[in-house]
């Protein structure tokens, strides 16, 4: 079995020894009951791990020795989806989904037809949600880049995100061309949109056909908002190689 992962925050600390204490601290010492001479890989979740041994276990901190560092290369293609904002606890689930499966970022979307709306005090709480979500599942899934939550947008900036890929699509149910095919091996940045529950509206798919984002489809089932982004990026690691 491979070796648990924890956070470090803060920055990084410089020398052979981490103490890691806090939240992430707690977790180790009580929760994990992580016990000394044991591995664990510690990470800033952007890329960089130390392959550690516990050597103290206090109450709620441990103090971790530095077998070995190193610094994980940035994935190619890099996957991004633009994810509607679904109802209830969908928008989590999605984001666990996809952080285990390996995408790189997910772009918050206020679509039009979203019945859920991020204002004021409680889309800063969902946000944060959110990123918490990718967190934990990122550290589950032993990522040493975890998937990272974007500031939401509107149409305008999905627009914009889209016209700066290599490659983007909208996943939609009525699209011919199926993904597998329309996507190029060898791009660079994906970019994939996945609508709310109640879909896409022509405008929208207008405006992203205007930067050359198209429809298309996964296969002959209509799946949820909150399993598409997943479907989708199976796809492209599959067919880029990733997978």
């Amino acid at each position: 079995m491979s070796a648990p992962v924890f956070v470090v925050d803060g920055g990084w600390p410089d020398g052979d020894r981490i103490v890691l204490s806090g939240a992430e601290g707690h977790h180790a010492a009580r929760v994990r009951r992580i016990a000394p001479g044991e591995r664990a890989d510690l990470t800033d979740g952007a890329g960089r791990v130390a392959h550690c041994a516990a050597r103290e276990v206090g109450r709620s901190e441990v103090v971790f020795e530095v077998l070995d560092e190193e610094v994980e290369p940035a994935p190619r293609p890099s996957v991004t989806v633009v994810q509607a904002l679904p109802k209830g606890d969908r928008g989590e689930r999605a984001v666990e989904l996809m952080s285990e499966a390996g995408v790189d970022a997910v772009v918050p979307w206020t679509a039009q037809r979203c019945v859920t709306q991020w204002r004021a005090e409680r889309g800063g709480r969902a946000l944060e949600r959110w990123r918490s979500t990718a967190r934990e599942a990122g550290k589950q899934a032993r990522r040493r880049r975890f998937l990272r939550v974007r500031e939401p947008a509107g149409t305008p900036q999905v627009v914009e995100l889209l016209a700066a890929a290599d490659f983007a699509a909208v996943l939609h149910e009525s699209a011919v061309e199926p993904l597998s095919t329309a996507l190029p091996a060898d791009a660079a940045e994906v970019v994939l949109v996945v609508g709310p529950e109640g879909g896409v509206t022509d405008a929208e798919l207008a405006a992203f056909a205007a930067v050359d984002a198209h429809p298309v489809r996964l296969g002959p089932t209509v799946l949820r908002t909150s399993t598409a982004g997943l479907a989708g990026a199976a796809v492209v690691f599959t067919r880029t190689g990733r997978w």
